[in-house]
């Protein structure tokens, strides 16, 4: 732990707010309590901070599901939880004010947050945009300036960091585990019969209805198809998710390996660091491959709000397959999330989807 610096008595000038936080041990708390994906998106920013600021302090808020995203990771000293749907909000701001931090970031700023970093007396705060409630927090606001140039997300989260003065800035997202974790992955996927002898896929069906995606039957074509081809094929789902578990039970090769409801977030990221391609629409575990480095082809609308530019993998090997300009064109049905790209021979269809992973797992 770094101390505080002492400034001797001399004639000196006085010591601006500015030149005090950079003199002494910055504590930094970083709030993003939403979904896997953008967690997974928001790592650069811890890991730039430590560059940025040795010997800082670097806390994090997210919701109690994807805490265990942050565990093991040496960037992040602190892990605290809170969701939106908690009712604790004066305890949670006493603990928060315990840690006495001098600098918030809100990556994604809800009202709810915005008004607990301000009532933890914490000095410095900085979100996203001029809303209402971040006027009246007296918060300050980083612009995304209506995403014109549009960039990735996890970069518009950087910006936030550049804005305190970061300036060693980290762009690859990451997820750490431990030797055992990868090793206990290994036997729970050897007890399921995939080995090392062969190439291992993995296809995560759902996603939550946050983007475009397959209807079931295709994912179920898909793995059939990629099994037949001589794949080891593991399919992957949280424990919501039985009705796409029983989809492959009814329909799925008798060799496809479910494990759809039996893995914890951890567990899920250590069976998806054995893998050696991830498919999948646009979703949490995808950034989860991505950040453990692990190839990935997932499809992708080209609207703004959805599109790869914005939401894409970072930091792997990654194919990104979205409809042709003529489909979206005709058959958009201008609801992302009810979109399910295309149905028969058009849109996204299995046979590209197949070419794709021919590409990619012989590369």
């Amino acid at each position: 732990m770094v101390l505080p610096h002492f400034r001797k008595w001399n004639n000196s000038p006085p010591v601006t707010r500015k030149q005090s936080l950079n003199n002494r041990q910055r504590k930094i708390l970083v709030v993003r309590p939403d979904r896997i994906g953008d967690v997974v998106l928001s790592t650069p920013v811890y890991h730039t901070l430590k560059d940025s600021f040795p010997g800082s302090f670097i806390g994090a808020l997210v919701s109690p599901g994807t805490r265990p995203l942050l565990e093991m990771n040496p960037h992040v000293d602190l892990i605290l939880t809170d969701s939106s749907t908690q009712h604790d909000f004066w305890e949670k701001v006493r603990e928060i004010r315990s840690h006495k931090f001098d600098t918030a970031l809100l990556l994604m700023p809800t009202q709810r947050h915005a008004y607990m970093m301000f009532l933890a007396g914490i000095p410095q705060r900085v979100g996203v945009g001029h809303i209402l409630y971040e006027i009246l927090t007296m918060m300050k606001g980083v612009s995304r300036r209506n995403y014109i140039p549009l960039r990735h997300e996890s970069d518009y989260m950087l910006d936030l960091a550049r804005k305190i003065g970061a300036t060693a800035v980290w762009t690859r997202p990451e997820v750490f585990l431990s030797p055992d974790e990868k090793e206990t992955a290994r036997e729970y996927l050897r007890s399921k019969g995939i080995t090392s002898d062969g190439k291992i896929v993995g296809i995560h069906p759902g996603s939550g209805h946050s983007a475009p995606n397959w209807t079931i039957d295709r994912y179920v074509e898909l793995a059939n198809r990629l099994v037949d081809s001589g794949m080891q094929v593991v399919i992957t789902g949280d424990r919501m998710e039985y009705d796409l578990a029983a989809a492959f039970g009814r329909n799925g090769n008798p060799d496809l390996k479910n494990t759809i409801g039996e893995l914890s977030l951890r567990q899920l990221a250590a069976v998806i660091s054995r893998l050696d391609l991830f498919i999948s629409g646009s979703t949490g575990p995808m950034h989860i491959a991505a950040a453990l480095g692990i190839k990935t082809v997932s499809m992708f609308c080209p609207l703004t709000a959805c599109s790869p530019k914005l939401w894409g993998p970072l930091g792997n090997s990654a194919t990104v397959i979205s409809p042709d300009e003529l489909f979206c064109k005709t058959k958009c049905p201008g609801d992302p999330h009810i979109c399910t790209f295309g149905t028969c021979d058009e849109g996204i269809t299995v046979e590209s989807i197949l070419a794709s992973q021919r590409e990619v797992i012989v590369s």
